[in-house]
């Protein structure tokens, strides 16, 4: 498996996942609970998530024949889809969607578990999220390289799971102005990852040479 194509992996499900964003998220919708609580829920939203994006990254690309989508279709769909989101890191609109999220939780009962809804869907385990599972595994060849992207999305879900878990001390350290700096150069990367997925797909159809 070609290092490049991992780091490539790496960071495109880091950026669309966003970890570092969802830190701050985790602390509104968790606060006023005990240390216990807020693990258990970390580990059962990660968890969920991770059920979730493996059941797509199994079923995806069968799922995308059976309606029958092409999966050069699929990259020039999904690409659009990123290039969508980086546009809502880049001008905050994602963060105030997913603090409205946030905030519609804790009204309707504050005594509510949020580990399924909304931390495992969609905060983590989203549209983008899927999509980018689904465009990554089939561009794998064997089951080697479907396992390296496996572990690349594993790696990336550990560091979701640690950033619920420092999430108090990560917000005080940063601050609003440091998370919004990295949620924008985080969106930079992402816009120019859904580009390439993009050209990727005119290129499966035989388009940009």
């Amino acid at each position: 498996m070609d290092p490049n194509f991992l780091i490539t992996a790496f960071v495109a499900l880091f950026v669309v996942i966003d970890p570092i964003g969802l830190a701050p998220l985790f602390v509104a919708l968790t606060a006023g609970m005990s240390p216990q609580k807020r693990r258990q829920i970390a580990v059962r939203a990660t968890v969920v998530a991770v059920g979730i994006l493996l059941v797509f990254s199994v079923f995806g690309d069968d799922i995308l024949t059976f309606i029958g989508i092409s999966m050069p279709a699929f990259r020039i769909a999904g690409g659009i889809l990123l290039f969508l989101t980086a546009l809502d890191m880049l001008f905050e609109r994602r963060t105030k969607r997913r603090n409205d999220q946030a905030a519609e939780e804790d009204e309707d009962d504050p005594d509510d578990d949020p580990s399924v809804f909304p931390l495992a869907i969609p905060l983590i385990a989203g549209p983008g999220a899927i999509a980018t599972v689904i465009l990554l595994v089939g561009q794998t060849d064997d089951a080697a390289g479907y396992a390296a992207i496996m572990a690349v999305l594993a790696a990336v879900l550990a560091l979701v799971f640690v950033m619920f878990l420092i999430a108090g001390q990560l917000e005080r350290l940063l601050g609003r102005t440091g998370i919004t700096v990295v949620t924008r150069l985080l969106g930079m990367l992402l816009a120019a990852l859904s580009v390439q997925f993009v050209l990727d797909g005119l290129k499966g159809f035989g388009l940009g040479g």
